[in-house]
């Protein structure tokens, strides 16, 4: 935002409604006050909107009354801006979600040697922008924004009679990567309704801390068909939550933190490149499974994850059967790069 305020040759009016005066001014704007501030050209740039009583009719009244402008709205959280904007300015609006600096990005921000380089320190540290531009103080990094943002803006952002239950949770749910997630489970080990733990997951992922990815299921009987696995969107994140950064070479998760990087890295790709295709892990009762699956244009495609390279892996029987037309690949350390750009 910064870098168009300074390349823009039109007028751009900047308002950060962290600041207690932008925000009074914004929480109280009417149509008429909204001519006189914002004029034709100007681009107004209104960072942290989440901040606002109501950011959606705040934009709303700008939008519809302020002609030949261009309204751009950025928010640390998307849960406020989800809840407040999503009806107010359907139809008039764009969204762009930004996650942590991708591979491909990093691949043009180094080059391809210095990422694969740099692969454990991801899988450690994850790609928080200052996480990457600050080597060595990614400890330090990393725990100031799990302080400063995950246990208190997400707390002031909403009201949370029990914030104490969602660092547990939170921390619950960092032990599970990989693995699949029971709603039910994780109220009787946390001694919390269901339905408060449906509602703090909701959150969690709508502050893009973590990420739910269901199971498919088509025509088998034993497949898992209400079952859900959840991620972190960083796996740096996820580590400094239960003050995890060994070497890889010490650790008994790298199998969970790959997956969890592959994962979310796709993620990444596929918003990106705007590549609108389903995705689902796949498991059966009997715990055969398959890490991950896109459906799109009437096709499968499944893939396994392993940090190690092995002898070739084929996909488990039961799933080869049901859908005999799906494409299957296992993606390692050697061929990882053409799975996440």
């Amino acid at each position: 935002m910064r870098q168009i305020q300074k390349s823009s040759k039109n007028k751009t009016i900047w308002i950060n409604a962290d600041n207690p005066d932008d925000r009074e001014i914004l929480n109280n704007l009417n149509s008429t006050r909204a001519v006189e501030l914002f004029t034709a050209g100007n681009i107004v740039i209104v960072d942290e909107a989440q901040r606002l009583e109501n950011s959606g009719l705040v934009l709303k009244i700008i939008h519809d009354n302020c002609e030949g402008i261009q309204l751009i709205a950025t928010g640390s959280s998307s849960f406020e801006l989800t809840d407040k904007i999503k009806e107010s300015l359907t139809g008039r609006k764009w969204t762009y979600k930004l996650f942590p600096i991708s591979f491909e990005e990093l691949e043009k921000y180094t080059n391809r040697m210095e990422l694969e380089r740099s692969l454990s320190t991801r899988l450690i540290f994850g790609s928080y922008p200052e996480v990457v531009t600050r080597a060595g103080d990614e400890r330090a990094v990393l725990q100031e924004l799990i302080s400063d943002y995950l246990f208190k803006d997400v707390f002031r952002l909403k009201d949370l009679r029990k914030p104490d239950l969602l660092e547990k949770l939170v921390k619950a749910l960092a032990f599970q990567i990989g693995n699949q997630v029971s709603y039910r489970e994780l109220s009787n080990m946390l001694q919390a309704d269901v339905s408060t733990i449906e509602r703090y997951i909701y959150l969690l992922e709508e502050a893009y801390i973590i990420f739910r990815l269901p199971s498919y299921a088509r025509n088998l009987r034993n497949e898992l068909k209400r079952s859900k696995k959840i991620f972190f969107i960083d796996n740096g994140i996820r580590n400094a939550i239960i003050n995890q950064f060994n070497s890889l070479e010490l650790r008994n998760d790298v199998g969970a933190l790959w997956e969890n990087l592959l994962v979310s890295e796709r993620l990444k790709y596929l918003e990106y490149h705007k590549l609108y295709r389903s995705v689902f892990f796949w498991r059966t009762t009997r715990q055969q499974e398959v890490d991950y699956l896109e459906e799109y244009d009437g096709k499968i495609f499944a893939y396994e994850f392993k940090w190690h390279s092995s002898k070739k892996i084929k996909p488990p029987a039961s799933f080869s059967k049901t859908y005999p037309d799906a494409q299957y690949k296992v993606v390692n350390k050697e061929n990882y790069m053409d799975f996440v750009r």
